[in-house]
């Protein structure tokens, strides 16, 4: 393992793709009045699902983070009367925890895309399907083979939030690094943001929480694109607009999710929030009609 941590390699990546963007551009002269106007620390928290359940809530945060991704797709998924796509799924596995309890880690090894597709209320053959069933069996794996079928077992042997966060990026199923101009971009969305829903759950009381960037997707960037925090080239923006999907790895795509971490490096070095804590302001931002209204960058891929 390096002796940089996890959420620096992202944090100094995005910051260098800052530098070389041509794409995207940070209004930082806005940053410090943008700043002042989010909430207070917490006043948007909201309770952890199965908290009251220490295994089951592990279960739950390392599952549904494995399967956090697929936003490219949302345009085509049968939702849920009143959900997002995101929320779609959720509701479908928290059903299935509340009705039968967590997956065993032999049930994930076994997970098929008729199996999954059930539980997320979605046709068998939709794309998103058997790349669900395939993160669910490495978790599985992962948790089968090394902490005996504990989903606890990640968060016990961690000293640190970010350290959780590595252990989760060494997994196939939280893969997610692009590469722009011959250099590798860790992002690490989902390995990051499972560490921090287990630390919400309070089955991860560990320090760090602070360190972690915010967890990027395609929404955040969006707040900030409509909140003129970020500023896209007349080309890029035209093509968001008119919902063209664009390239996981391209330079366009990399530079949106690289200036939206460092954005919010930026804000929290002025404000009393953690980069953690303002991520979540924007993505909950992000469910306004405001924002709903006009396209968002969309991509297919396995990362967000």
């Amino acid at each position: 393992m390096t002796s940089v941590s996890l959420p620096d390699q992202v944090s100094a990546a995005c910051a260098w793709v800052v530098e070389r963007a041509r794409s995207v551009r940070i209004d930082e002269e806005a940053i410090a009045v943008y700043a002042a106007s989010m909430p207070q620390p917490g006043a948007e928290d909201e309770p952890a699902p199965f908290a009251a359940d220490p295994e089951t809530a592990a279960a739950f945060a390392i599952c549904l983070n494995a399967i956090n991704f697929g936003s490219g797709w949302w345009p085509t998924i049968r939702k849920r009367p009143g959900h997002s796509g995101y929320a779609t799924m959720t509701a479908g596995v928290t059903d299935r925890f509340e009705s039968a309890g967590p997956w065993a880690a032999d049930e994930l090894q076994a997970m098929d895309a008729e199996t999954v597709a059930e539980v997320v209320g979605q046709d068998a053959e939709h794309p998103l399907m058997p790349q669900f069933a395939a993160v669910l069996r490495d978790v599985g794996r992962h948790i089968g083979e090394e902490y005996e079928g504990g989903f606890l077992g990640p968060a016990e042997k961690a000293e640190t939030i970010p350290a959780l966060a590595e252990t989760f990026a060494t997994w196939t199923s939280f893969a997610d690094v692009s590469t722009y101009e011959g250099r590798e971009v860790p992002f690490y969305k989902r390995a990051q943001l499972a560490a921090a829903d287990l630390h919400r759950a309070g089955v991860a009381d560990l320090p760090g929480l602070d360190r972690l960037t915010a967890f990027a997707d395609n929404l955040v960037p969006h707040v900030l694109r409509v909140d003129g925090i970020l500023r896209l080239d007349p080309d890029l923006a035209a093509r968001i607009e008119a919902e063209e999907l664009l390239e996981h790895g391209s330079s366009e795509e990399v530079e949106l999710r690289a200036c939206a971490v460092h954005a919010v490096e930026l804000l929290a070095a002025v404000s009393p929030l953690t980069p953690a804590e303002i991520d979540s302001i924007l993505w909950n931002r992000g469910r306004d009609p405001r924002y709903k209204s006009r396209p968002r960058p969309r991509s297919r891929n396995s990362s967000y």
